[in-house]
């Protein structure tokens, strides 16, 4: 990847939005990009086999609207994996990321996600046979360690080899996770955040560009891991459930350019990809049950919600459905002043 390529998307990735299964698909990742032209947007994770086995390269479409946007792939298999990065190159992803944190049972028995953390010679080696296949970067996400392993070593270990393989970009999800005994969800809860730890590896790896995700809610706490020394931040599922508070003031606070985004106006300008949405054959709900938490926190909030879940699974629901939900809420010019 060139130079100057690599520092577009190390720019984006001071604030990323995390891959969600079920949640980050393209309807998602449109709707985000519009409160948001700067933040680095994930995909859902889409595995090797079922591209390179499977053939689903359906799962590979995107807007071109959406970039700056990654591709995360799952998979533990060097050779398979460099042809699903070479696909997701081809289908112009900018960057091609390597789930090494997910810890369901799914992906367990597959051998790639978080398992992967008791394997870093595996991971480099992928690491370095998707970087001969593509021409993006190619980065990691990863937790600070699974089960049993001791983080201040596991961690240190892991990117130490896949930095050695070439890996210049890497997000830390700031737990542990555990393979047995506790859910997915979990896995996103319980165990101990240690960001003071992902603080450390800064340190320990100045060349290396180190994203830090786990339950950062706000885009106060995502300025305060910057200041303190991180290159990025990965927020989850604040950015789904009330993305205007994380993505509609992001492009002003955190890259320094543009205005905040008034997410009435955000609901209007979604009218144009809906209708070309439903002139494909797609339905309302694909797209709005992302939209939900638009307004969370604002007047007129809870009536939004309704009427977008009501009425768009109703058959030969359209863009009205939308509008008759925005007539509960108000423009961001007309809160303050509204009685």
């Amino acid at each position: 990847m060139s130079d100057k390529n690599t520092k577009i998307q190390e720019r984006s990735a001071r604030l990323s939005v995390a891959p969600m299964m079920d949640w980050t698909d393209r309807h998602c990742r449109y709707f985000h990009r519009m409160l948001s032209a700067q933040a680095l947007l994930y995909t859902e994770m889409v595995t090797a086999p079922a591209l390179v086995r499977g053939g689903a390269l359906h799962l590979l479409e995107f807007s071109p609207q959406e970039h700056p946007v990654a591709l995360q792939l799952g998979g533990s298999d060097p050779a398979e994996l460099a042809k699903a990065a070479a696909l997701g190159a081809d289908a112009g992803y900018d960057e091609i990321n390597l789930n090494c944190g997910c810890p369901s049972d799914r992906v367990q028995s597959g051998t790639f996600g978080a398992v992967l953390m008791k394997e870093p010679a595996r991971v480099a080696d992928c690491v370095s046979a998707m970087q001969e296949a593509v021409d993006v970067d190619v980065t990691v996400k990863c937790r600070i360690g699974v089960d049993d392993q001791d983080p201040t070593k596991t961690l240190p270990d892991f990117l130490e080899k896949i930095s050695a393989a070439g890996c210049r970009r890497v997000t830390v999800h700031a737990r542990k996770a555990w393979l047995k005994g506790l859910s997915p969800k979990e896995n996103r809860d319980i165990p101990p955040l240690d960001y003071a730890l992902v603080h450390r590896m800064k340190e320990e790896f100045p060349d290396l560009h180190i994203s830090i995700n786990g339950g950062i809610t706000s885009l106060k706490q995502a300025h305060d891991h910057l200041d303190a020394g991180l290159d990025g931040v990965m927020i989850g599922r604040s950015a789904y459930h009330q993305p205007a508070d994380i993505l509609a003031d992001a492009d002003r606070q955190i890259f320094g350019v543009g205005q905040t985004a008034d997410p009435f106006d955000v609901a209007k300008k979604m009218i144009p990809y809906i209708e070309r949405h439903l002139v494909e054959g797609g339905r309302l709900h694909q797209i709005t049950r992302h939209m939900l938490g638009l307004f969370a926190g604002r007047p007129g909030a809870r009536a939004w919600r309704r009427t977008l879940s009501e009425g768009a699974v109703q058959a030969n629901a359209g863009p009205e459905v939308v509008l008759r939900a925005l007539e509960s809420v108000l423009p961001l010019s007309q809160v303050d002043t509204a009685v």
